[in-house]
């Protein structure tokens, strides 16, 4: 079974839209094997974002990822990352797709609700950014 990473990001955990996503992800079928609420630190986002690191959106990416609470959590199913980026839906909500997550509950493109893994080399090394292997269930 895949497995990803999702982050329900502080604009959703602030707007009260965290169960609500949770919910669209289990009614996919999709088994949640870890969550956690936290706060995300600047060490944690230099690591998740490292990519990033030098681009004119960082600072900023990395000021709203650290400026409150998110829920990280590992979903397990049949194709998970492409199906749980397909729920999503497009980055900017004004073009993502009805009744995706994103066009739901995003602000706009940068205050985007979620984040989940867009590979199996990420969502394994995204994973364990956020969690021990004690952390998760069944592994």
């Amino acid at each position: 079974m895949e497995k990803t990473l999702v982050l329900i990001k502080p604009d959703a955990f602030a707007n009260h839209y965290s169960g609500d996503i949770i919910k669209r992800y289990e009614s996919e079928g999709f088994r949640i094997v870890a969550m956690k609420l936290m706060r995300m630190t600047e060490k944690i986002a230099a690591k998740h974002y490292a990519e990033h690191i030098g681009r004119p959106y960082y600072e900023g990416l990395v000021e709203f990822m650290t400026s409150a609470p998110l829920i990280a959590m590992v979903l397990e199913g049949e194709n998970v990352i492409a199906r749980v980026r397909e729920i999503n839906g497009k980055t900017n909500p004004a073009e993502a797709a009805e009744n995706t997550i994103r066009k739901l509950y995003a602000e706009n493109g940068s205050r985007n609700a979620v984040h989940a893994s867009d590979s199996p080399e990420s969502a394994e090394r995204e994973i364990h950014i956020f969690f021990n292997e004690t952390e998760i269930y069944g592994e």
